[in-house]
Formats: C-alpha cells, structure tokens, sequence
C-alpha cells in the first residue's frame, strides 16, 4: 500500500477529529455525533495502516488521535483519589447527617441504659455478690481493667481493636434488614458491659480510673458504634415502611447508603483504635489523655453537622452516584 496516497485520501478526516477533540466540551450535537463517526473511521484507518504499511511515524501520530478522541468520547474516567476525596467530604458526612435522628435517638436509649445499670450495680452490694465473686471484682477493679490496654504493644492492640470494633458496626450495619432486632441486641450487651464495668469501678472508688481509660478513646468509638447501630435500625425501619417508595427500592436506596456508612466508620473506628492504642495507655496526665479524646469527639461531630449538612442542602443524599446505581424497571403505580 502507498502511504502517501493513503494519508492524502484520509488527511482531511484525521484533521478534523483533531480540531473536533481539541474542542471537546463545546461541541454541539451533530459536532458529538461528527466526533464519534470520525473516532471510529480513524481508528479504522490505524488498523489498516499497522497491518499494511507499518510506517512508525504515521502508526504514532493516528494512535495518539485514536487516544485522544477515545478519552473525548468515552469521558475521562474519574482518579481514584478524587473519588475518595469526595466520598469523605460530601457522600460520608451527608448520610450522617440524614441518618442523626436515629442514631441520636440510638445514643440517647444505649447512654440511659448505661447508666442506669451502673447506678444499680455501684448502689446494690447483692447485685455486684451475684455478678462476681469479691476476690473476682478486686481483681478487675484492680488490674485487669487498667491492664486490659498495656495488654499488647501499641501498633497490635490498636489494630486488634480497630478490626474488632469495626467488626461490630458492619454487623450492626448489616444486620439492620433483620428489622433491627439484631441490631438492639448487639447495643443492649454493649451497653449492658459499659454499666456493669462502670458500676464495679465506681463502687470500689476507682470512678477516676475507670473514666480516665474509656473517655480518651471511647468518646469517638462508641459515638461510632451508635451511628452504625442508628443506621441498622433505620435499614430494619425501611423494611417496615418504605413510605411511597416501593418496599425494593427503598431498601436499595437505604441499603446503598448503609454500604457507604460502613466504609466511613471503619476509617472513624480507626482513628479510635489509634487513641485507644498510643493515648489511653500513655504516661500522659488524665486530663491531656481525655481532652484528645473530647477533641476528636467535637472534630467528628463538628464534621457531621457542618461538612454533612452543608451537603444535604446541596441536594447530596449519600447514596452513590447515578450512574454507578443498577437500573430499575418500571413498575405500575
């Protein structure tokens, strides 16, 4: 084959898709239709020009065009940073803010459980006889509780903890379809812990310790947990009343948010580990130890009710884009 004679016949359309993908985004219709047609007929043109006359120069320049007009065509896809970016800035703290009343609710029920079991352990010698034995409460008061969080090296038992509680909120987050009834479980025996351990310490004057240890890093992971939980249950709700959506499709929607929630507090959970394991163990004074922790708190909430709100009243639901939802089909009214 001539290339020269082949590359004069074909000049004037290579030319063209260069000028039409030099001004892609301000192309009108027929010009994205033109922009199409060329993109395939040159694409075409390389084919024939690598398996018949392989001239380097002429395969280099239409493979770059080829590149070019295919990047035009099918849009450039999204980098994976921006897509995290964007997902911790706008879709994560949207869905928090959306799901609050019910983890709100959630936190209010677990923290009034807490407290009203501890009440009744730290004020009823027969309810702490008949939980522990006594040389078994002086061992916990004592040691082990305190001992619980030098148990490890730091880096280990930071990512034991972050793993296992992340292991919880993605059960709670999961098991939420259940109509939530798992997902009440799981807070009632949280919860339960909480108040008997709180109870045992404070009945043996070692209140300052106890909330010394589980402020630092059990203000963000608990928070966490009771937004996984909130979650779970407004997924178990949506099985229930769907409202004017139908019973699928808003499971799907509710569902896909879930999804995204589950993601966010792993990264949430792992901060909390991170304290758990460097901060509450560390020689630093309770007061520097709890004010990390109040800080963190204040900087997730502070995150859900001004980054998440300021989506929401841009329209950002949470759930994921559009174009990434399955299709539905349609159904009668």
């Amino acid at each position: 084959m001539d290339v020269d004679a082949y590359a004069a016949a074909h000049q004037a359309e290579w030319d063209r898709l260069e000028a039409l993908v030099r001004r892609r985004g301000r192309l009108t219709g027929a010009e994205a239709d033109e922009l199409v047609t060329l993109y395939q007929r040159v694409a075409s043109h390389l084919s024939v020009v690598r398996s018949s006359a392989p001239d380097v120069v002429l395969v280099g320049r239409l493979s770059a065009l080829v590149a070019r007009a295919r990047a035009a065509v099918t849009g450039a896809h999204t980098p994976a940073w921006r897509e995290v970016g964007r997902f911790f800035t706008v879709s994560f703290p949207a869905a928090l803010y959306r799901c609050a009343p019910w983890w709100l609710g959630t936190a209010a029920a677990f923290l009034a459980v807490c407290a009203g079991i501890g009440w009744w352990v730290a004020t009823h010698p027969l309810v702490r006889a008949a939980l522990l034995p006594p040389a078994a409460v002086d061992q916990l008061v004592d040691h082990e509780f305190a001992d619980y969080y030098s148990s490890a090296p730091a880096a280990e038992f930071a990512f034991g903890v972050w793993t296992n509680n992340a292991w919880v909120a993605a059960g709670s987050l999961a098991l939420g379809v259940l109509l939530g009834v798992p997902v009440a479980y799981i807070l009632w025996q949280n919860a339960a812990n909480v108040g008997v351990s709180g109870g045992l310490m404070v009945a043996a004057d070692r209140g300052d310790v106890f909330f010394g240890l589980i402020l630092p890093h059990g203000l963000l992971e608990i928070t966490a947990v009771l937004v996984a939980g909130g979650a779970g249950i407004r997924l178990g709700w949506t099985v229930v009343a769907p409202g004017a959506r139908t019973r699928m499709r808003a499971l799907a929607e509710t569902g896909r948010e879930t999804v995204g929630m589950a993601l966010g507090l792993a990264a949430v959970l792992l901060v909390s580990g991170v304290i758990e394991g460097f901060v509450t163990p560390s020689g630093l004074p309770t007061w520097a130890r709890v004010g990390i922790g109040v800080l963190a708190e204040v900087a997730f909430l502070t995150y859900v009710f001004w980054l998440g709100r300021r989506a929401v009243l841009a329209g950002e639901t949470g759930d994921v884009a559009a174009d990434e939802r399955g299709d539905l089909l349609p159904t009668s009214a």
